[in-house]
């Protein structure tokens, strides 16, 4: 019986060397463990072919050491970061991925129907809404590390289906999550031996508000211009097109995702942002239409996002209420209105300070990968149909 290099044989022997002195081994027994149908990738050039890799990572992970070398660096940064919050007192907790009702961000759900229930569910888009029921019940810090799923495409930053970590704490603030940030995110780079060019040690990071951020790229005080046609119009005259059909928050986002996100390569904390973008966070504290939000930056793009959460039911039900106009004028990544929710908050939830960090693109920044589909192990491809065995 002749054997293929991809067969998996069990054998036993001994030690032994040939008349020529070379060692070897001496076989008196062996067994086909299993049987390998199809050729292994060619061995001297490795699995070279971008679609093949992503769709049949097995194989990738036969032919190319350095994919083994990636995912067990992504398995030691989940490990560095679980073991951070467990030493800070944080609680692993877990939270429903089929949904009822979704909540927690911006963005489009994937929806399915729950045949026992004869109701339609949603595959969540976050955790932040269970997660601060709980902190209303008393678990003062929580966090959750798992999967979340939007609906939105496809890009080098962005998988439908992604890992997030969010975490809770009473008694904190978006400054406190600025510093709880610094610290777990150079110690999981310190973990896991990161030597690249982004400096996650060099504490405190960068700080600018986003007006600020954006009036520096663009010239456009976006707080001075809060209706769309008016933004639209200042925007044209800097030679900047944005969408006429877009709402003032949807052109806010895009102006700090196109003309601010790319430059920043150093961890940055872009802060304060318009009351408008953020349904959940709590209004600042100095200064009128904005709340205490920011979102972090390195290597050209966004991997956290954190509030000081809003407690006060009543302003909640408002910017509920809020997110409804806005959906009437079309955007359709807006909060529906969440009755439990705003019930949890009125029997009153402390002061709290919130936290959701990508991990996929934290191990982008860490790996130095420019797309999140060589960070995730099987990522949301076109369907074709599979090749016949031969």
């Amino acid at each position: 019986m002749s054997l293929d290099l991809g067969d998996l044989i069990g054998v036993d022997g001994v030690a032994m060397a040939t008349r020529r002195g070379e060692l070897s081994l001496r076989v008196d027994d062996w067994t086909l463990l299993a049987k390998s149908l199809r050729p292994p990738p060619e061995k001297f050039h490795g699995l070279e072919d971008t679609e093949t890799r992503y769709r049949q990572r097995e194989l990738d992970l036969i032919a190319n050491e350095e994919a083994r070398e990636l995912f067990i660096l992504r398995s030691k940064v989940i490990r560095a970061i679980r073991r951070w919050l467990d030493d800070h007192g944080f609680y692993e907790v877990e939270t429903p991925v089929l949904q009822p009702l979704y909540g927690g961000a911006l963005a489009r759900p994937f929806t399915t129907h729950f045949n026992a229930l004869d109701s339609d569910f949603y595959l969540r888009i976050a955790t932040e809404l269970y997660l601060k029921r709980l902190i209303v019940g008393g678990l003062e810090k929580v966090y959750e590390l798992g999967k979340d799923f939007r609906n939105e495409g496809l890009s080098h930053k962005h998988n439908p289906e992604f890992t997030m970590v969010e975490w809770y704490e009473a008694y904190a603030d978006y400054e406190d999550e600025m510093r709880t940030l610094e610290q777990l995110v150079s110690y999981v780079a310190s973990d896991v031996g990161y030597d690249g060019d982004i400096d996650f040690a060099g504490t405190p990071w960068r700080r600018v508000t986003l007006q600020a951020a954006i009036e520096e790229k663009t010239g456009l005080n976006v707080l001075e211009l809060r209706e769309r046609d008016a933004l639209v119009a200042a925007a044209r005259d800097k030679g900047i097109e944005l969408d006429p059909t877009e709402t003032w928050p949807q052109l806010v986002d895009d102006l700090l995702s196109k003309q601010v996100e790319p430059d920043l390569k150093d961890p940055t904390f872009v802060v304060d942002y318009p009351v408008e973008l953020s349904p959940f966070a709590k209004q600042h504290r100095h200064t009128p239409g904005l709340v205490e939000r920011f979102e972090c930056f390195a290597g050209g793009m966004e991997f956290a996002n954190a509030f000081t959460e809003l407690n006060d039911p009543d302003e909640q039900r408002k910017r509920f209420e809020e997110q409804r106009r806005q959906l009437a004028e079309g955007d359709e990544e807006t909060q529906p209105y969440d009755e439990d929710f705003v019930r949890a908050l009125e029997h009153g939830m402390p002061p709290t300070g919130g936290l959701g960090m990508g991990i996929d693109r934290l191990v982008m920044l860490l790996s130095g990968r420019a797309s999140i589909r060589e960070v995730v192990l099987f990522p949301a491809m076109r369907n074709v149909a599979p090749e016949p065995p031969e």
